[in-house]
């Protein structure tokens, strides 16, 4: 079977996930839903990795979205039956518990929007262009994109984009917080890696821990979310990370993270 998924290792603690369909601009498929699932269990998995970066192969997409070629032969069954694999495919990327960067080139729509989106960080260069169109072909957004959008971009814009599946150019993505990083044409990979290894840089249990408090204290009210930052102090708080950080701050060299 073609390789949909592919793993890259930048040094020795980041790893690229790169979505291998350039021929249907890397439009998520059945198949590759399933590849992608099974990359980020075996990357979650690895102490080593400390940062992520997903990204499309070179061409025209970092990703079309769901692949409408193949549910346009589906029943509605079968569209049904397919649910599980698509929601579990985006559900993997945000569970990682590493830091993920998108790196976005050419479109990102729906679920390839939702897929930046399901990322901690968005670099993206002078040819992205987002979008939500999903009802413009009778669907609703299922990768969680009207619940990601709103959270990131605020209840009115979200449901501007969500409603009317109009397309951002990177000018507008810039303007609104939609990304977090621009880059120059070409060079959003290069300057995610670079996001990534500064990220990889740092105490990997004070870092996975952060993650962590922010993802799961979005949704709460203050007083819930403070406990969950105390959880997360506590944990890096008591680490061997903090130790050696502390040390190597005071000797003025640089961490070796134990």
């Amino acid at each position: 079977m073609t390789d949909l998924v592919l793993v890259r290792r930048h040094g020795d603690h980041v790893a690229e996930i790169t979505l291998n369909r350039p021929d249907s601009m890397n439009a998520i498929s059945t198949a590759l839903g399933h590849q992608l699932i099974e990359t980020c269990a075996s990357i979650g998995s690895d102490p080593s990795v400390r940062a992520v970066v997903v990204s499309g192969a070179p061409g025209r997409a970092f990703c079309a979205g769901a692949d409408l070629k193949e549910r346009n032969g589906m029943t509605d069954a079968e569209i049904v039956a397919q649910r599980p694999v698509m929601r579990a495919a985006f559900g993997a990327v945000r569970e990682l518990p590493q830091p993920v960067i998108a790196a976005v080139h050419g479109f990102a729509l729906g679920g390839g929007f939702e897929l930046a989106l399901s990322c901690d960080l968005i670099v993206a260069d002078e040819t992205a262009v987002f979008g939500l169109p999903e009802v413009t072909v009778g669907l609703v957004p299922g990768g969680g994109g009207t619940q990601l959008t709103p959270r990131r971009l605020g209840a009115g814009l979200a449901a501007d984009l969500v409603l009317t599946g109009r397309r951002v150019s990177i000018d507008e993505a810039e303007r609104r917080g939609l990304i977090d990083r621009r880059a120059p044409e070409g060079h959003a990979g290069k300057v995610a890696v670079e996001l990534a290894a500064t990220i990889a840089g740092n105490s990997p249990v004070a870092v996975r821990a952060a993650k962590r408090a922010l993802r799961q204290g979005s949704g709460l009210s203050l007083e819930p979310a403070l406990d969950l930052e105390e959880n997360a102090w506590r944990t890096a708080a008591t680490s061997a990370d903090r130790r050696e950080g502390i040390a190597a701050f005071a000797e003025k060299r640089p961490p070796n993270w134990p």
